[in-house]
């Protein structure tokens, strides 16, 4: 028997890999609508793993169709699972084919499932004294591991093997299934014991041991220390039957009776015929194009699954799975060398200077002692040259004991001529916040060649998270060292001054390491598809500058109108409530859900619109307005909460965060969280300060200018509505912008067939909800809704603005259309949005999907423009002398400056002048500018 001890058995829990590369990715189709994503996610999965462990003998085990012995012994179970999406029932047999052709053997048993044949296997194999090295997702499968078998999770990069599944669960594996039994498993619908939870179960494991041993000791439970102990026995003995068919589903079987044994699960040679029919079939031309590579790496391990080459991506352009997502998919756990140092002293300082300086590029990171730009102190730096090589130059920790460190003044003189060179390219993650910092110290930091976290918000915006830890994890397989990790939490949590000089070492060191890494993943896939090369190099990063400048140099506030508008909503929000309780003829808490049911729907009998999904009547804001069109309570209570939110986030606030070095306001602006391209901003946010509402403006108006200053406010005026007459090219659209008429006006004339200047202002309202709610991907039943009339005019009145604007209905099917296809709709600009439920089997998803597909490229497109005019804008300033003007504040599609008296109305034409030919489109963009002591004046 040939046992091939040298190396694992592998065994790949394929359904487990099928769920996590469908669910955990973005969706991929080829050009005939079939979707491919899942197939290539666990292929890519698969390759990565053989290339890992390099096995002889290997088995990747499906689930099969059909029951299995556990639907026998309780038909309940799996039974909350919805059924299989079509979408990803289709790729399972493309993805058994290429499996086999691949030579590696694939394990389908019916009757049982993945599971049991794994654990079986495995069982085999340990009889054998052969390690096993198990591939899943799966916890349930922790209960195999013993002194010959590991589990590997290809997603986290993690293993587990016997002290690993006790540091993760707290018990060996061989209570696994008693943790499972007692607790249940909502997935599974394995039902468990009423009332225990994963705390409930380990007290009782840890305390007693396994289900066996604590029906033989009851009366121990009361003396355990969990909540609940007391009662604890009486449930046990309660639901013994049901704790022990838990037990029963919970248990993988190892004697599986299999007609092969582990001798016959050898890799054979692949078919390449095979593989080159099924690779044009679903259209992977990466691979199609260089099946020796493809063999290459599953026979040798020589091709690295995240060192992707510019040959790699020649077809990314086109509307098949070789677009961007693939190649973030293709990831291994990494196997570089670590060497990281720690610099005291000044010959390695030296050193390491000489280095960065011969360096065509280098991976940049400060260390401060708050997230806060406006208050953090540099602590250290930390720099790499070339992947798994970093240094970390401490100079400011300060706790008891901290070793020798370079002095800090010494330190930034050194660093300063190298940081404001723009010829030394420097690469970093989230670099504004840095360069702000930096700031503060009296270095400008130059030469910011790439920043990590636009290169994946570009990429890609709708991956996830563009932080560092999570992106390391997404395209590199590596788990890096949270801050958490070496500085603790809460209330207790330390600066990072007050680390351990080792601990912050290594975690500084590896995020400059980290950061070169992710950057020599992800340009290279960007620089194969122009348009988000030049979104990178030309938009986001010389952006984050412009930002970084708008941020220090804040908005002064008039704290003492605030405070009088505080005093003056909280006597409106006290009538308010005593008006409320009056209306509901009692006294109760308006911000209680619980109670507002009790009054609005039990007590006043009001019809109960929507429900929670706990089954409740809705109190939501959106049922609130829909009651409000009838009834008088929920509109005070919409006011009431209103006025509440602009007293505590605005009014209140605003004053507690006047930067007492500056007085002013300093806000931050945030590229890479808004998945179209929109900037947003926190603390405070000054997105979401109202201005349709008297309250709100009165906020805008404590954002004053100093003394000899005026504000200027310039907005794009319906600028999505301009991009949607360029992007659908319809004429009657393009007339209308380039005659300068209202659009509104020269809607509703269209519409409701009469003529311009006989448009009454209700037709013109009811043009402004259609042209607004089709951006938007509004249905008649919304436009119905919004108008206040029935949902058959409303249709009417949809179908009279296709037949008038026919080009806007054809972009529109075109559009979605094309997002199905691709996966993604794209800006003026080129920006990609991706669509993750465009081909969702939920309605109600794909629906959603179907509207953003419409709206994503308006707002990306203006999101784009304003941005180019920020830049344009911010150009120009730097070429007028210094402390006549400063950009101050963008929102949305406006832009606020402070502008010394005397050059107010030039710099106001220039700017306008600048804004709208930002871009060109083929209608003309429309800038109005205001002027006013304070932003509410010039808006």
């Amino acid at each position: 028997m040939n046992t091939n001890n040298n190396t694992p058995l592998v065994l790949v829990d394929g359904s487990s890999y099928l769920f996590r590369a469908f669910h955990g990715l973005p969706p991929l189709t080829n050009s005939k609508g079939m979707a491919t994503g899942a197939v290539y996610g666990v292929i890519n999965m698969l390759r990565s793993l053989i290339k890992q462990y390099q096995p002889h003998q290997i088995g990747v085990i499906f689930d099969a169709k059909g029951k299995t012995f556990r639907d026998d012994i309780y038909p309940e179970y799996k039974a909350h699972r919805p059924p299989m999406p079509d979408e990803l029932r289709e790729q399972i047999e493309p993805l058994h084919k290429i499996i086999k052709a691949m030579g590696l053997p694939l394990i389908v048993e019916p009757g049982v499932e993945a599971d049991d044949v794994i654990g079986t296997l495995s069982t085999h194999a340990s009889k054998l004294g052969r390690n096993t090295v198990i591939s899943t997702g799966d916890k349930d499968m922790a209960q195999l591991v013993n002194e010959h078998v590991t589990l590997v999770n290809t997603m986290t990069n993690t293993t587990m093997d016997r002290e690993g599944v006790v540091e993760k669960f707290g018990i060996p594996p061989e209570l696994i299934i008693d943790f499972l039994a007692l607790k249940g498993d909502k997935v599974d619908n394995i039902p468990g014991v009423p009332g225990v939870g994963d705390k409930s179960a380990l007290a009782l494991l840890q305390g007693i041991g396994s289900i066996k041993d604590i029906y033989n000791n009851l009366d121990k439970i009361a003396g355990l220390d969990f909540r609940g102990s007391k009662t604890m026995a009486l449930k046990m003995q309660e639901y013994e039957e049901q704790a022990r068919l838990s037990y029963e589903l919970a248990t993988i079987k190892l004697d599986v009776e299999l007609d092969f044994d582990i001798d016959s699960l050898n890799i054979a040679d692949p078919d390449n015929a095979a593989l080159l029919e099924l690779f044009e079939e679903l259209e992977f031309k990466r691979w199609l194009n260089d099946i020796d590579g493809f063999n290459e790496g599953h026979k040798t391990g020589t091709t690295s699954a995240s060192a992707i080459t510019s040959s790699d991506l020649k077809e990314q352009k086109q509307a098949s799975p070789e677009s961007a997502l693939e190649s973030a998919r293709e990831v291994k756990p990494s196997q570089i060398e670590i060497h990281y140092e720690t610099i005291f002293d000044k010959a390695a300082l030296d050193n390491w200077l000489d280095k960065i300086k011969q360096a065509k590029l280098f991976a940049f990171d400060t260390e401060t002692t708050s997230i806060n730009y406006m208050e953090a102190e540099l602590v250290g730096f930390s720099f790499a040259i070339k992947e798994g090589e970093a240094a970390y130059l401490p100079f400011g920790h300060d706790y008891p004991d901290a070793p020798d460190q370079l002095n800090r003044d010494e330190v930034l003189t050194i660093f300063k001529p190298i940081l404001e060179d723009p010829q030394i390219k420097k690469i970093g993650q989230h670099l504004k916040y840095d360069k702000n910092v930096l700031a503060r110290a009296g270095i400008e930091l130059k030469g910011i060649a790439f920043d990590t976290m636009l290169e994946s918000y570009v990429f890609n915006s709708t991956l996830g998270r563009h932080d560092m830890d999570s992106m390391a994890e997404r395209f590199l397989a590596h788990k890096t060292t949270h801050f958490e990790d070496i500085a603790g939490k809460g209330v207790k949590q330390l600066t990072f001054n007050q680390i351990d000089i080792e601990d912050a070492s290594h975690y500084a060191a590896e995020d400059a390491d980290i950061t070169l890494r992710l950057h020599n993943h992800l340009w290279p896939q960007l620089e194969e598809i122009p348009s988000l090369k030049s979104l990178l190099t030309e938009i986001e990063i010389p952006l984050a500058s412009v930002l970084s400048k708008m941020e220090r140099t804040g908005v002064y506030i008039d704290s003492q109108k605030l405070r009088e508008q505080s005093n003056q909503l909280a006597q409106k929000i006290m009538d308010l409530e005593k008006q409320v309780h009056e209306m509901a003829g009692e006294k109760f808490n308006l911000g209680s859900t619980k109670q507002l049911q009790h009054i609005l729907y039990e007590k006043m009998g009001l019809p109960i619109l929507k429900k929670t999904p706990k089954g409740a009547p809705s109190t939501s804001e959106e049922v609130l307005q829909d009651l409000a069109l009838d009834y008088e309570l929920p509109e005070l209570l919409m006011t009431y909460r209103g006025l509440t939110k602009l007293k505590n986030t605005y009014t209140d606030k605003l004053p507690t965060m006047v930067d007492p070095r500056t007085n002013r306001v300093h806000t931050s602006y945030h590229q890479a969280v808004a998945a179209t391209g929109r900037l947003s901003s926190t603390d405070p946010n000054l997105q979401n300060i109202p201005i349709r509402t008297e309250e709100g403006r009165k906020v805008r108006q404590a954002f004053i200018a100093p003394e000899g200053y005026t504000i200027v406010a310039a907005d794009y005026s319906q600028i999505e509505l301009r991009i949607m007459a360029h992007l659908s090219d319809d004429k009657g659209l393009l007339d209308a912008f380039s005659h300068g008429q209202d659009i509104h006006k020269a809607t509703a004339a269209e519409v409701f067939g009469v003529p311009l200047d006989e448009v009454t202002s209700d037709q013109r309202r009811s043009a402004k909800a259609i042209n607004f709610g089709l951006i938007y991907g509004m249905s008649a039943f919304g436009l119905a809704k919004q108008l206040h009339i029935g949902r058959n005019e409303a249709q009417k009145y949809m179908d009279l603005y296709f037949e008038r604007y026919p080009g806007v209905l054809d972009y529109m099917e075109v559009t979605r259309t094309n997002a199905k296809e691709q996966g993604y709709v794209e800006t003026v600009f080129g920006r990609r949005l991706y669509l993750p439920d465009i081909r969702s089997s939920n309605g109600a998803r794909r629906k959603g999907a179907e509207r953003a597909a419409i709206n994503a490229p308006m707002q990306g497109t203006a999101a784009d423009i304003i941005k180019k005019a920020m830049l344009a804008v911010h150009q120009w300033i730097e070429q007028q002398e210094p402390g006549c003007i400063q950009m101050l504040m963008q929102v949305h599609d406006e832009l606020v400056f402070e502008i010394k008296d005397q050059f107010v109305e030039e710099y106001k034409t220039k700017i306008v002048e600048l804004m709208q030919n930002a871009v060109e489109l083929k209608v003309p963009l429309l800038v109005e500018a205001g002027v006013g002591q304070n932003w509410d004046e010039a808006h």
